[in-house]
């Protein structure tokens, strides 16, 4: 049964976070992370001792509060919204505030550990979170859901207006419970109900086309460097003669990771630049000895969901010559996020630093421009094409 529906454009924010596969792992808001240890604020008593700033102002509202609201105050609730709120007014999409819960899907979705769900992958196009894929032998695409849908409704209950990290909580589950997914496709409201499976979510995988090898990585966890080099260390007895790097959709992760994949290309050179008002400029340089790719002819894949780490990877290849950039234009998310982990078990993930390119471009808010620029349709994605890869191949 379907339904028309009138849609008008939203000034939503949503992040342009990536979600893949269970709906999956939230892969656009892990990027470039340093595990810091960092002292809880004192309540409301902010600790006026370490903080610069009047904080009875605050206490001033919570008395106010207490002394008139008719109603009942939970002041754990009361503490929670004031930290969020703190960390809101910045206006920094990426700096946030994450309880202990929250805190515990995210590293589940940065390591892959996404559970069970519908197998699709999903982020910000147009305003609206919409399918970018689906995945092969997966509840979603069984069911008939297609790249470019509207996410509209979850169970019943409408969620277009959430962050995609949001609706993927709400389309996770238990295996084999149900879930009824409604999306908007040319205007038609379509319901899908689906039973939930256990999502494999690797973060690379090598194929092999001949004497090309096409390495696709999902996103940057901490050993995935170490992986593809493994693969790669195969290649001479495999007779490979090129390489077509898949970076499209991966939103990131580690940088640790994208640096020590760098070093299969680049030796002992910069690979990435990184400026912060509160630690300085500094360089991070790829490892010595380990370029086994120096001299391959290699071609990358980026599209709009490419970001951060997997930028940082694009960048460095082109500005040092060591790759041919093919797709569209990258997501543009050239900053360090820093987890600081806080006495309650919360943690607060903060911009730190901005990200550069060897050559000093930006990456932030600019992208990746490729050197070929090929298109690839919801259409396409639908019909099994990839005309990216194509052209990739072709090179």
């Amino acid at each position: 049964m379907s339904n028309k529906v009138e849609w008008k454009a939203k000034n939503i924010n949503l992040g342009g976070a990536i979600v893949i596969a269970a709906v999956c792992a939230v892969m656009g808001v892990a990027l470039g992370m340093t595990i810091q240890n960092f002292d809880a604020l004192s309540l409301f008593g902010f600790g006026e001792e370490s903080y610069k700033g009047n904080w009875s102002q605050l206490d001033e509202v919570y008395s106010r509060l207490m002394n008139n609201y008719n109603g009942e105050i939970d002041f754990g609730v009361v503490v929670e919204g004031a930290k969020k709120g703190m960390v809101e007014a910045l206006g920094d999409q990426y700096t946030i505030y994450m309880t202990p819960e929250e805190n515990q899907s995210f590293m589940d979705d940065l390591h892959g550990n996404v559970g069970s769900g519908i197998g699709i992958e999903m982020g910000l196009r147009d305003g609206y979170v919409r399918v970018l894929r689906t995945l092969p032998d997966n509840p979603a695409r069984k069911a008939g859901l297609l790249a470019g849908d509207i996410i509209y409704k979850v169970d019943g209950e409408e969620v277009w207006e959430l962050s995609s990290d949001e609706i993927a909580n709400r389309v996770r589950g238990a295996e084999g419970s149900e879930v009824t997914v409604t999306v908007v496709r040319d205007g038609e409201e379509l319901s899908y109900t689906m039973k939930r499976e256990t999502i494999n979510n690797v973060s690379e995988y090598v194929e092999f086309d001949g004497s090309t090898a096409i390495i696709t990585l999902t996103r940057f966890d901490s050993d995935t460097g170490k992986l593809v080099q493994n693969e790669v260390e195969k290649f001479a007895e495999k007779g490979i003669d090129k390489v077509i790097l898949d970076l499209r959709n991966n939103g990131g992760g580690y940088v640790s990771a994208a640096q020590e994949l760098l070093s299969l290309w680049i030796d002992g050179q910069i690979v990435y630049r990184q400026k912060s008002k509160n630690s300085g400029d500094t360089v991070s340089y790829a490892s010595s000895g380990k370029a086994l790719l120096k001299d391959m002819k290699t071609i990358v894949l980026i599209n709009g969901s490419t970001a951060s780490a997997s930028e940082i990877v694009a960048g460095a290849l082109q500005d040092y010559g060591k790759a041919t950039i093919v797709g569209e234009q990258s997501y543009g998310k050239g900053v360090v996020q820093s987890l600081m982990n806080l006495s309650n078990g919360a943690t607060l993930k903060v911009t730190t630093a901005d990200w550069y390119t060897p050559n000093g471009n930006s990456i932030n808010q600019a992208g990746i421009t490729p050197d070929i620029v090929v298109e690839r349709t919801y259409d396409d994605i639908n019909k099994m094409l990839d005309p990216q890869l194509d052209k990739a191949k072709e090179l």
